[in-house]
């Protein structure tokens, strides 16, 4: 794995403690990918972006793409990352590959409905695809719609 895979691993089982279902390298709309989709209890959509050094971060140019495809956005780092970087305006979570902790919730810019409605539906669709991929490795040869 990565090390920004490391560090979506901690943030997913930490918020997996919350009731947040996650998804890696979702892909919100074409030319974007995120980190990590988070939907929580409540239908909340997160974003994560998971930097692993100062390189990282600065060849990061589309990441304020992903503010309207999210109620809240946030930077996952480890402890070493210098923090200095990060905009304010954004959350942030320290990580590693096991857990993690939200030190600064990011700003709540809800979703409208419609938005929210068809970005929940490509959550779960995405991720049932994906569930199916695994269990039947095969079947994305012949039924994959996007092809």
């Amino acid at each position: 794995m990565q090390p920004g895979q490391l560090l979506a691993r901690g943030v997913a089982r930490h918020l997996r403690r919350y009731d947040f279902a996650c998804v890696e390298e979702f892909v919100p709309t074409r030319g974007l990918r995120t980190d990590l989709y988070a939907v929580g209890p409540k239908g909340e959509i997160w974003v994560i972006e998971c930097k692993s050094s100062r390189a990282d971060f600065m060849a990061d140019h589309k990441w304020q793409g992903y503010l309207e495809f999210c109620d809240r956005f946030f930077w996952a780092v480890d402890a070493d990352f210098p923090l200095d970087l990060l905009p304010d305006e954004t959350g942030l979570i320290l990580a590693d590959p096991y857990d993690a902790e939200v030190v600064r919730m990011g700003p709540e810019s809800k979703l409208a409905p419609a938005r929210r409605k068809k970005m929940t539906l490509k959550f779960a669709r995405d991720a049932a695809r994906r569930l199916q991929g695994y269990r039947d490795p095969g079947v994305s040869a012949f039924s994959d719609p996007s092809a």
